[in-house]
């Protein structure tokens, strides 16, 4: 067997080293492969939530036994809700939070000479204040829907909370993260590549003339 030098050992470990492009390559298939496996599991609750919510949104018929409750309540607003026919509104939305239970965040409220009103909303709830200037009679009307409304107006974020819109932006940023990160993927598959990008090719096309005919 012939004898190497340290010229030949220097070239044949040369040979035997990845370029460096196919390091670049593997860790970019490493990363990718670990931000798709751990935002799908991350955010596997809200994928679940958003598109189950998004066919009840699209059947509003199917109500699970679920009910709208209406309620109608009548009262007087304590003196220090209004002072020589000035409202003080967080007087008297104080006042039937507690006395009523109502809930939500106050939407709007106003006052003319003779009356005033405050509007609560929140997520399948919606509550309605009506009084008299200066005695301070009401008249509260509250309506709840059932838990397939309430989560139906979660996920279009109607009359949510900011944290709950902060949820919708993560969510929506997670989703598109793990559709990027899934086409990446099959760049690196070589057996599937061409089928894949074929079908996500078809799927855009098919989306867009959905898309064109739901405008049309």
């Amino acid at each position: 067997m012939p004898e190497l030098d340290a010229s030949d050992l220097a070239e044949r470990a040369k040979q035997s080293r990845p370029a460096p492009t196919s390091k670049l390559k593997q860790r970019s298939h490493f990363w990718i492969r670990w931000a798709h496996v751990y935002t799908s599991m991350i955010s596997l609750l809200l994928v679940l939530f958003f598109g189950i919510t998004g066919l009840t949104l699209n059947h509003p018929d199917w109500t699970f036994g679920d009910e709208v409750v209406n309620r109608n309540i009548g009262g007087v607003l304590p003196a220090d809700a209004i002072t020589d026919g000035d409202v003080e509104f967080l007087v008297a939305s104080e006042h039937v939070r507690v006395e009523h239970g109502v809930k939500g965040e106050v939407a709007d409220f106003g006052q003319t000479e003779t009356d005033g009103s405050i509007t609560f909303k929140g997520p399948g709830y919606g509550a309605e204040l009506f009084f008299e200037i200066p005695s301070g009679d009401y008249s509260l009307t509250i309506q709840e829907q059932g838990f397939i409304g309430v989560m139906n107006d979660l996920h279009k974020g109607r009359d949510s909370s900011t944290l709950w819109r902060w949820v919708i932006d993560i969510s929506a940023g997670l989703l598109v993260l793990i559709s990027l990160t899934g086409l990446g993927i099959q760049f690196f598959m070589r057996k599937r590549r061409l089928s894949a990008l074929s079908w996500a090719i078809i799927g855009t096309i098919v989306g867009i003339i959905l898309i064109w005919l739901a405008m049309a």
